[in-house]
């Protein structure tokens, strides 16, 4: 399998408001950029789309290390929070709806087909390719700005 890291970003003005996102994905020395938004919506929902949109750009099973700034998409993962809302119909402790649960739903379709490691990076810090996607996620919400102006 071929190993390919990616970096994630997503963010929002206003939440919920206009939203973007932003992926970087890192093969054997090359990179492929890839950013979007949406008119109304969470940072936790661009968190979570920058992984799925990455994801859904590899052609063909990968080994898969993600890095994200998201505590939210992180510890759903690492601490087991995606398992228990499965095994309790997709509630939360609190016995509530998950959110997003559209958005968790596709990208776990998605780590069926993919090998996924996660990794928690320290976001607006000194990770130069979550930097970059931070700033693609931003420029994004701008788009969408003046669009909405247009």
């Amino acid at each position: 399998m071929k190993l390919v890291e990616i970096f994630t970003d997503g963010a929002c003005s206003g939440n919920p408001g206009p939203g973007g996102w932003g992926a970087i994905l890192c093969y054997q020395g090359h990179e492929k950029v890839l950013s979007g938004n949406e008119k109304c919506t969470t940072n936790n929902r661009m968190e979570l789309m920058a992984a799925i949109k990455a994801l859904e750009a590899l052609n063909e099973p990968c080994k898969v290390y993600i890095y994200t700034d998201s505590a939210y998409v992180f510890n759903a993962f690492k601490q087991g929070w995606i398992r228990k809302w499965k095994e309790n119909g997709w509630k939360n402790s609190k016995n509530q709806p998950v959110k997003n649960q559209d958005l968790w739903n596709k990208l776990l379709e998605l780590m069926e087909i993919h090998y996924v490691k996660w990794y928690k990076v320290k976001g607006h810090s000194d990770n130069e390719k979550n930097n970059r996607c931070d700033a693609l996620a931003r420029e994004e919400i701008l788009k969408q700005n003046q669009s909405d102006k247009g």
